[in-house]
């Protein structure tokens, strides 16, 4: 069982060294470098774990998340021509709104639509 803890412990780790070099295309501060990887490695397993849990929940939510995870990589390959039309301010907020109306949207479709799984004719 210890060794289980360290590894799970040097995951976090791994994980922490290697958004640095997202941190430090966002930011040369040293404090928010420093703070976002301390934050990195103490949410992400209870991030994991809560997420785990709101998609057993919510039947489409695991999309809303794939929408959001699309929209990030493409905003990342075009940041380029971003750049030229809308500044960062402005950027950060559109971002903040599209994942948060993704998120937000997926988990209400989940509330309003039925549930996936067995059709009710289908008995046991």
């Amino acid at each position: 069982m210890f060794v289980v803890v360290v590894m799970l412990a040097a995951i976090d780790l791994v994980f922490a060294l290697d958004s640095i070099p997202a941190v430090m295309g966002i930011s040369r501060d040293k404090l928010v470098i420093y703070t976002s990887n301390i934050f990195a490695v103490l949410g992400l397993r209870s991030l994991f774990f809560l997420l785990r849990g709101a998609v057993s929940k919510f039947d489409y939510l695991q999309q809303g998340i794939a929408i959001v995870l699309v929209f990030i990589g493409l905003k990342m390959l075009g940041e380029h021509w971003i750049n030229q039309w809308i500044d960062k301010t402005t950027q950060v907020f559109i971002s903040l709104g599209v994942i948060m109306i993704c998120l937000a949207g997926s988990i209400f479709y989940s509330m309003v639509v039925e549930k996936k799984g067995v059709p009710p004719e289908v008995g046991d």
